[in-house]
């Protein structure tokens, strides 16, 4: 049996990847750290909130003490760190919330690490550490590609990331590092591109579209991601880094407009604003390292994992309703 902490676990990726791995793994034990910031729900974690081998603990990743404390109890073989604050339009209005938690936040968890002993952290992180790409061309990231981040969110990861590979380097924890590309699925909050079109859309509002919508990102669904972080993290290398990419590549409002049509509307749906300051133009991921080390390739498609993103958001609609009357969402 091990024993896994997992770090913004009420959280869109931290939920699915605790939703899937509680289940498969029954030997195991999991507990989730989560703040409950706006982005962190319970409800997240309805599937398995009552499974023997799931705990959650209310607590900000910040708090050394409260870290600490939780490491000596618990005694973990392995830490998932999910954690962070990740929407680039808040990271603009308000920077230091976003150092707080992403950077240091993770250093109190790496020297809880130290102290107590851990088989391997792993880090979340996100492609928008090596800026953008020029539309035209081809070219995808590596992980040698050079940090380039665009926005303040951007730049604490990137901060994050060399800060978990410096302790490896000067301290020997065993870490491990993955960047993906855009993540969608289920339990994703209303402030990102495809939930909030969604949102809209069922409401009859219009989409809002930064700029022309021709900007490029590689789409990833979220259990698929969570399929190659949970292989990375029982097979990974020390000291590795895995771009974990879903090698498909389509503009923003590409996106908008196959939401627009699976809900029978039309483009009159949609709304362009003013563009985001800095906004970063083209990401693509090449995934071929954990292809050919671990034998990962997502298994969801485009259509099929917007489907099944679209069904769970009409079946959920009280969860989406929830946060919009809050004012949480923001534009994408």
């Amino acid at each position: 049996m091990s024993n896994f902490l997992v770090t913004g676990g009420a959280g869109f990726i931290g939920g699915n990847f605790l939703n899937l791995m509680v289940k498969k793994y029954p030997a195991d034990r999991f507990v989730c750290l989560d703040a409950l910031t706006y982005a962190g729900h319970t409800e997240t974690l309805a599937p398995v909130w009552r499974e023997k081998n799931f705990s959650f603990v209310r607590g900000d990743i910040c708090d050394r003490e409260g870290v600490f404390r939780l490491f000596e109890k618990e005694a973990f073989d392995y830490v998932v760190h999910f954690a962070a604050e990740s929407h680039v339009d808040r990271s603009i209005a308000d920077p230091s919330v976003f150092l707080r938690t992403n950077v240091m936040g993770t250093q109190v968890l790496l020297d809880a690490c130290r102290k107590y002993g851990i088989r391997r952290f792993h880090h979340i992180s996100t492609d928008e550490v090596y800026g953008d790409l020029p539309l035209k061309g081809g070219r995808a990231f590596t992980e040698e590609s050079p940090l380039k981040p665009s926005s303040p969110y951007s730049a604490s990861k990137a901060s994050a990331d060399l800060l978990v590979l410096a302790y490896f380097r000067t301290y020997g924890l065993p870490v491990t590092l993955s960047r993906c590309s855009n993540n969608y699925g289920a339990y994703q909050h209303p402030e990102k591109l495809i939930p909030l079109s969604i949102s809209r859309l069922l409401r009859g509002e219009k989409v809002p579209i930064y700029g022309t919508g021709e900007n490029v990102r590689d789409w990833l669904y979220v259990e698929d991601h969570c399929l190659a972080v949970d292989s990375i993290v029982r097979g990974g290398r020390d000291g590795e880094i895995y771009n974990i990419g879903g090698r498909c590549e389509k503009t923003n409002i590409e996106v908008v407009r196959t939401l627009i049509r699976a809900l029978g509307k039309d483009d009159s749906s949609l709304q362009f604003v003013a563009d985001r300051p800095g906004h970063d133009r083209r990401y693509a991921i090449d995934p071929k390292k954990i292809e050919r080390q671990l034998g990962f390739s997502p298994q969801t498609d485009f259509s099929d994992g917007i489907r099944k993103t679209l069904e769970w958001y009409e079946k959920n609609g009280d969860w989406l309703s929830a946060l919009c009357k809050t004012g949480e969402e923001r534009e994408c």
